[in-house]
C-alpha cells in the first residue's frame, strides 16, 4: 500500500496518511520514499483542487467584494490561510529534501495558494507592515515623473527586505508597486525589473535563515515582495491564476521557497500555523 491523502468531511485542504493510516506529511513521506517524486506531484494536484474548492467558498471575500461579516466566516479564513500555509511549506520542504525542482505548474500553484492565504490574512489583520510604511511620500493625483528603484530598507539588515518606489528629480520618493512598474511606466526594462525582484525575494530568503535574523520583519518582507509579485503576474485583474511570462521558467523555484521561507518565518510566533490540519 501507498501512503494516500486524506480530507475529512467539513476540512479545508488536506493531509496525508500512512499505509497504516497513521497522519503524517509530506515531508517525512519523501525521505525514505522510492517515489518521492509521485508523492510531491500527488500533493500539488491535490493543492490545486483545494484551491477550486477554496474559490467557491471564499471568492468573493479574498477578491475583496467584500469583508467577512461573522466570527464564524473569520474563523474559515483563518483555517483557510493555515492550511494553505501549512499545505505551501510541505511542499517547499519536500523539495529541499528530494533536490526536486520546482517548475511552473509548481510555481503557479504555489504563487496562487500564497496570494489566497495574503488574501485571506488581509481583512483579518494578520499582515504586517509593507516595507517603508508611513515612510514615504504621498504622490499628487497625476502623472510622476521619476526614477523606479527597488530599494533596500537596512542592506545591513537584508531580511528586512525593500520594495520599488519612485524617486523624483527633488528626492521625493513615491510608492510604487511591480506591477505598477510593467504596465502603467514608460521606458521600463521589464526583464530587468523582474530580475531585481526575484533577486530580491531570493536575498530575504536566504538571510531570513542568519541566527541574527528578526522572524517578524522577514515574515512583513516575504509577503510584501511575495504579494506585489504575485498581483503583477496574474493571469488577468479579476483572476487569482498566476502566469510565468515565456523564458520566466526559473522564477517558479523562487516563489515556492519564498512560500516555504514565510511560513517558516510565521511560525516562530505563530505556532499554531503548522499545526496538524484544522477541521471545522
Amino acid at each position: 500500500m501507498r501512503p494516500r491523502i486524506v480530507q475529512d468531511d467539513g476540512q479545508i485542504g488536506f493531509h496525508w496518511a500512512t499505509p497504516a493510516g497513521a497522519p503524517t506529511t509530506l515531508p517525512d513521506l519523501v525521505v525514505d520514499d522510492e517515489e518521492a517524486d509521485r508523492l510531491v506531484a500527488t500533493h500539488l494536484e491535490a493543492l490545486d483542487d483545494a484551491l477550486i474548492i477554496a474559490a467557491e467558498q471564499f471568492g468573493d471575500v479574498l477578491g475583496g467584494g467584500r469583508r467577512p461579516e461573522t466570527d464564524s466566516e473569520r474563523d474559515d479564513l483563518i483555517c483557510l490561510h493555515r492550511a494553505l500555509d501549512g499545505l505551501c511549506h510541505e511542499y517547499a520542504t519536500a523539495l529541499e529534501l528530494t533536490g526536486i525542482t520546482a517548475d511552473l505548474r509548481a510555481g503557479k500553484i504555489i504563487g496562487t495558494a500564497t496570494l489566497f492565504s495574503i488574501c485571506a490574512r488581509q481583512p483579518l489583520g494578520l499582515l504586517g507592515p509593507a516595507p517603508f510604511d508611513g515612510e514615504l511620500d504621498d504622490p499628487s493625483l497625476g502623472v510622476v515623473s521619476g526614477f523606479g528603484e527597488m530599494r533596500q530598507v537596512d542592506p545591513d539588515k537584508p531580511w528586512k527586505g525593500g520594495r520599488w518606489v519612485v524617486r523624483t528629480e527633488s528626492e521625493q520618493s513615491f510608492p510604487l508597486t511591480l506591477s505598477m512598474l510593467l504596465f502603467d511606466s514608460s521606458g521600463v526594462n521589464k526583464d530587468a525589473a523582474r530580475n531585481e525582484h526575484r533577486d530580491a525575494l531570493s536575498s530575504v530568503v536566504t538571510a531570513a535563515k542568519a541566527p541574527d535574523a528578526d522572524p517578524m520583519a522577514a515574515a512583513c518582507a516575504l509577503d510584501w515582495l511575495l504579494y506585489d509579485w504575485l498581483m503583477a503576474h496574474r493571469d488577468g485583474p479579476d483572476s487569482a491564476e498566476i502566469v510565468f511570462p515565456k523564458g520566466r521558467d526559473a522564477d517558479a523555484a523562487v516563489i515556492v521557497a519564498a512560500a516555504g521561507a514565510s511560513v517558516n518565518a510565521r511560525a516562530t510566533f505563530d505556532p499554531e500555523l503548522l499545526a496538524p490540519p484544522i477541521v471545522r
